[in-house]
């Protein structure tokens, strides 16, 4: 199997504004498109999109995964970032529409939105498939509020039975060493074993986005396109389940 994993900034582009945020409230239906191809090129059959527009004035009330999911001929899960009792980011136009996504070649049959106890961003989408497991988060961009969504993440992730994966932007601003501890309490094993760094897309220097792969996953494959459509690079990895029924 193919997993792709993308930030894909709400499909606004990579470029930096010279205004702070100001970027992000931009029209997205061009770069979206873009961003539509390049996934179509890669064929992968796991999606984890992290800054998708769930239907805000930029999209022109559109969700960005449906639309995705629509051109791919393929089947889509969205759900906001935010908590329900999250009053600011719920009340707050286009700010309420931000939310992350998986989209799969096949049906999803189970699905579950786990929220953080900490933090504005607090989302945990727990995609179970026939063998594998995939949870996708966005963490938050403060060091303390990360690390209390890392030991939530941890509870979630120690009551998996079956092999799992878990993806995402950690927004590890202090370095991969940020979760390290979490790595081996897990078990999990980093497939960007060279830590390439993610952002900025144009000239990387953090490693932002992880691929996490549990014992029982076996990776066939790993590379980091070196597409600017956003600022964060997307992450591919080819993968197969250990004892799996394999496609013919």
């Amino acid at each position: 199997m193919r997993f792709l994993l993308y930030n894909i900034r709400y499909a606004t582009g990579a470029k930096l504004p010279k205004l702070p945020w100001s970027g992000y409230f931009k029209r997205t239906g061009t770069h979206l498109g873009e961003i539509t191809r390049f996934i179509r090129s890669v064929e992968p059959d796991i999606i984890g999109l992290v800054e998708v527009d769930g239907g805000s004035y930029r999209t022109r009330k559109s969700n960005q995964a449906q639309q995705i999911a629509q051109e791919l001929g393929h089947y889509h899960t969205y759900q906001s970032k935010y908590a329900q009792n999250a009053r600011f980011a719920n009340r707050f136009p286009v700010v309420n529409k931000q939310g992350n996504a998986f989209i799969t070649r096949d049906t999803i049959h189970h699905e579950r939105f786990h929220y953080f106890s900490k933090g504005m961003k607090r989302l945990v989408i727990e995609l179970e498939l026939d063998s594998v497991v995939v949870f996708l988060v966005h963490l938050s961009l403060g060091y303390r509020v990360r690390h209390h969504q890392l030991r939530d993440l941890y509870d979630l992730v120690k009551g998996t039975a079956k092999p799992h994966i878990v993806a995402g932007d950690f927004n590890a601003l202090w370095g991969e060493k940020e979760i390290d501890l979490f790595m081996a309490a897990t078990g999990l094993s980093n497939v960007n074993r060279d830590r390439h760094p993610t952002f900025p897309s144009w000239s990387p220097k953090r490693h932002l986005d992880f691929i996490l792969c549990s014992e029982g996953v076996q990776v066939d494959g790993f590379h980091i396109p070196a597409v600017t459509l956003s600022d964060h690079l997307p992450l591919v990895v080819d993968f197969h389940v250990n004892g799996a029924k394999q496609p013919q």
